[in-house]
């Protein structure tokens, strides 16, 4: 099962990165979004894959892994900055970063159940 979702984990990684790179014009489901909209999918997607990270038992401490996860936000947002079609939004950080918040919360309570 953990080798599954590690699977599941990287494949996610993989395909969030990709999306990341396509203009934003070619994604016509998230280029309707609200600002307010944007936000909120940018936190249920760290979310996902803060929750599926920490399910994979990876053998990394929870803050270095949340400092990964959020690192992997930053170098997306890093690329957008030099990207002709994209641009570089600390709201998408703060997006990111509340939904690791999140996920790590919603993990420790499962945990101490």
């Amino acid at each position: 099962m953990i080798l599954a979702l590690r699977g599941i984990f990287f494949i996610s990684l993989i395909l969030i990165f990709c999306l990341s790179l396509v203009p934003a014009s070619e994604l016509k489901y998230l280029n309707a979004l609200s600002f307010l909209g944007d936000k909120i999918s940018h936190a249920v997607i760290f979310f996902y894959i803060s929750l599926l990270g920490m399910f994979c038992n990876l053998k990394i401490k929870y803050f270095s892994f949340m400092a990964i996860i959020f690192s992997f936000g930053l170098t997306i947002e890093i690329i957008h900055y030099f990207h002709p079609y994209r641009y570089f939004e600390g709201a998408d950080l703060l997006a990111n970063l509340l939904g690791i918040i999140l996920a790590r919360v919603i993990y420790y309570s499962l945990q101490k159940t």
